[in-house]
C-alpha cells in the first residue's frame, strides 16, 4: 500500500520517489549486543544449525523433527539482528524487534509438542513493514516521528491470518517513510525514525524503497520471510536491488485493512523472500476476504494454493512477451535480460521478443492525480482508527513536520503532502476521470490487449539498474525497470533475482493480468530452478572501481 521507489514514467510526469534514531538497543528478548563494528567479531556463536540461506523447507523440516525449536529459531535471528543489524554492517533495516517474539515462540512450541500444526507458518519467523498494524507492544509508525507513541489497536487484517497460521511476529522492518510518498527528492530507506537502510551487497548502495527493511532483512537472513507493501514499485524494486523474490499481487488479493495507506486504488501487501517457493508459501498465507477492506471481499474465490504451481518444468508451453522498451537503460543489464531469455526459452517457453506495451507512458499524469486524491482521503480515514498519536489529519501531520523539520525534514520536504492537501474530496470530476482513465489504459487496454494481441501468458522485463550510491542531498537516481503498467492496473507482478552486474543484483520480472499469480509463480520458479542466480551478500563496503588491467 506505500508506494516505495517509484520509477519515472516515461511519461516525464511528476511522481513520487520510492514509496531520529535506531532503536539504541534490541529487545529485551535480545540475548546481547556485541561491541565489535566488524561483521566477523560481531557474529554470534555458531549455532547447531545455522540460518544462513536456509530456506522454509530447511526450517520445516528441522521444527518438526525436533532438531529445532521455534524458540531456538527466533533467538538466532534475534542474535542476527543485533550482530549485523544493529553491530557489524549496521544495515538498519529491523526498525523494531517485537519484545514478544520469544514468548509467542514458546507458545508455538508448546503447541507443536501437543501434536498441533497450524500450517507451513508454524513457529516460523516473520517480518512485517513498519507500516502494518500490531496490536501489541511494537509501534506502527510508517517511519514517521508523527506515528509514535500508542501501538495499533487492532492487527492488519494480514497480520490476524499470519498469527492464524503460527507465524511468530519477528518484529518491523525500516521504510522509505511515508512509503515515499512526501518528497520527489526523497532518499530511499530513510526514515526519521529508522535512520537509513543499507544495500547489504555494497553498504553505500541505496536499497531502494519502500520497501527497503523487508528486503534487505530477507537478503541478509535476519528473517526468511517479510511482508512489504506496493503502490507502485515498492515491492519489486527493493526486492530486485536486494537479490530476493518480491510477489506484488493482484490488489485487493491481501486484506489492506490495518496498513498506513497512500491510495486504495493501488495499495497491496506482498510477500519478499530468498526463493519464489519460500515466497508462495507465504503468499498463500497471507491471502483471503477481509470484511474490513471491501477490494478483498472476492479474494477467497480467487485466493489460490500457490505452493501448487511450484514446477520446475513450468515453463514448457509458456508464451512470454519480452518488453524491450523497459530495458536499454544499461548494457550490462541488457545483457543479463538475454542470458535470462535463453534460459526461458531452454526452459520449454515461446518467448516473443520484442513485443510493445499500449498506452506506455500515458497515464502518468492520471496517476499521480489519482495518488494525491486518494492519499488525503485515505491517510485521514486511517489516522481516526489511531489514538495517542500526536497527528489526527494530513494537515495536522503537515504541521508536525514543520515544527519537527530538523529531524523530520534535513533533506528532504514535503510538497507531495501540501499537493495532497489542497485536493478534493473522491466525488470530484477531476479524480473520477483521471483514475477511470488510468485503470483502463494500464490494464484493459495495456497489459490485457498486449497479452491477447500475441496470445501471451505473462511479459517479461528487467526489474531494475544495480544500485546507486545513496545520496540524501540529492535524492534517489532511480533508472531502469517499469513497475508503474502492472500498478496502476492493480495486477500482479513478481521479480526473481537475474544475476549480479559489478556486485550489485539486478532481477527478471514476470508480470500478468488480474489474479494470475499461480501462473506467475509457476514460470518464476521454474526460471529460478534453472538459474539458481541469487548470491547472498558480501558486505562489501564500497563498490571497487578500479579498472582492470
Amino acid at each position: 500500500m506505500f508506494r516505495p521507489v517509484r520509477y519515472a514514467p516515461r511519461s516525464g510526469a511528476l511522481l513520487a520517489a520510492l514509496g531520529a534514531s535506531l532503536l539504541a538497543a534490541c529487545s529485551t528478548s535480545v540475548s546481547r549486543k556485541p561491541d565489535a563494528t566488524n561483521v566477523s567479531e560481531a557474529q554470534p556463536a555458531t549455532p547447531a544449525f545455522n540460518v544462513e540461506e536456509a530456506s522454509l523447507t530447511d526450517l520445516r523440516r528441522r521444527l518438526d523433527s525436533g532438531e529445532l525449536t521455534s524458540h531456538a529459531l527466533v533467538q538466532q535471528y534475534l542474535d542476527r539482528i543485533a550482530a549485523i543489524d544493529k553491530g557489524g554492517p549496521a544495515l538498519n533495516a529491523v526498525i523494531e524487534p517485537n519484545p514478544d517474539a520469544l514468548a509467542i515462540a514458546d507458545a508455538l512450541d508448546a503447541e507443536r509438542r501437543d501434536g498441533k500444526r497450524r500450517g507451513p507458518l508454524h513457529g516460523i519467523p516473520v517480518l512485517l513493514k513498519d507500516n502494518v498494524d500490531t496490536a501489541d507492544a511494537m509501534q506502527t509508525s510508517a517511519g514517521s516521528l508523527a506515528l509514535v507513541g500508542a501501538p495499533a489497536a487492532q492487527d492488519a487484517g494480514l497480520v490476524t491470518r499470519l498469527r492464524e497460521a503460527g507465524a511468530v511476529i519477528l518484529g518491523k522492518t525500516n521504510l522509505s517513510e511515508w512509503a515515499n510518498f512526501r518528497s520527489t527528492r526523497s532518499t530511499s530507506g530513510w526514515s526519521a525514525r529508522g535512520g537509513q537502510t543499507r544495500n547489504p551487497y555494497v553498504l553505500d548502495r541505496n536499497p531502494c524503497g519502500s520497501s527497503s527493511g523487508s528486503a534487505v532483512a530477507v537478503s541478509a537472513n535476519l528473517a526468511a520471510l517479510a511482508v512489504g507493501t506496493e503502490t507502485d514499485g515498492s515491492i519489486v524494486c527493493p526486492s530486485a536491488v536486494n537479490g530476493v523474490v518480491g510477489i506484488k499481487p493482484t490488489v485487493g488479493l491481501i486484506s489492506r485493512a490495518g496498513i498506513v495507506p497512500i491510495a486504495h486504488s493501488q495499495d497491496t501487501a506482498g510477500s519478499m523472500a530468498r526463493s519464489v517457493a519460500d515466497a508462495a508459501v507465504l503468499l498463500g498465507a497471507l491471502a483471503g476476504s477481509d470484511v474490513r477492506d471491501k477490494a478483498s471481499w472476492d479474494a477467497d474465490r480467487h485466493a489460490a494454493d500457490y505452493a501448487a504451481a511450484l514446477d520446475a518444468n513450468g515453463l514448457r508451453g509458456a508464451r512470454l512477451g519480452v518488453l524491450r522498451k523497459s530495458a536499454g537503460f544499461n548494457p550490462d543489464v541488457d545483457a543479463a535480460l538475454d542470458r535470462a531469455i535463453a534460459a526461458l526459452r531452454a526452459g520449454g517457453a515461446t518467448v516473443v521478443d520484442p513485443v510493445e506495451l499500449p498506452n506506455a507512458g500515458k497515464y502518468g499524469e492520471d496517476e499521480l492525480t489519482v495518488l494525491l486524491f486518494e492519499f488525503k482521503a485515505d491517510l485521514n480515514a486511517y489516522l481516526a482508527t489511531r489514538r495517542g498519536v500526536p497527528i489526527d489529519s494530513l494537515a495536522a501531520l503537515i504541521a508536525f513536520n514543520q515544527h519537527e523539520s530538523a529531524r523530520e525534514m534535513p533533506w528532504f520536504g514535503q510538497e507531495l503532502f501540501v499537493q495532497a492537501q489542497a485536493k478534493g474530496p473522491l466525488t470530484d470530476k477531476a479524480y473520477r476521470e483521471a483514475a477511470a482513465r488510468a485503470k483502463r489504459l494500464a490494464g484493459r487496454e495495456g497489459i490485457d490487449a498486449l497479452l491477447r494481441k500475441h496470445n501471451l501468458d505473462a511479459l517479461v522485463l528487467p526489474s531494475n539498474a544495480p544500485a546507486w550510491p545513496t545520496d540524501p542531498a540529492n535524492g534517489d537516481h532511480v533508472t531502469g525497470g517499469d513497475t508503474s503498467p502492472a500498478a496502476v492496473a492493480g495486477y500482479p507482478s513478481i521479480t526473481v533475482p537475474m544475476g549480479l552486474v559489478h556486485e550489485l543484483p539486478v532481477g527478471l520480472s514476470f508480470v500478468g493480468t488480474a489474479w494470475s499469480e499461480a501462473k506467475l509463480i509457476r514460470y518464476a520458479h521454474a526460471f529460478e530452478q534453472a538459474t539458481h542466480a541469487r548470491r547472498p551478500p558480501r558486505f562489501l563496503p564500497t563498490l571497487d572501481t578500479t579498472p582492470t588491467p
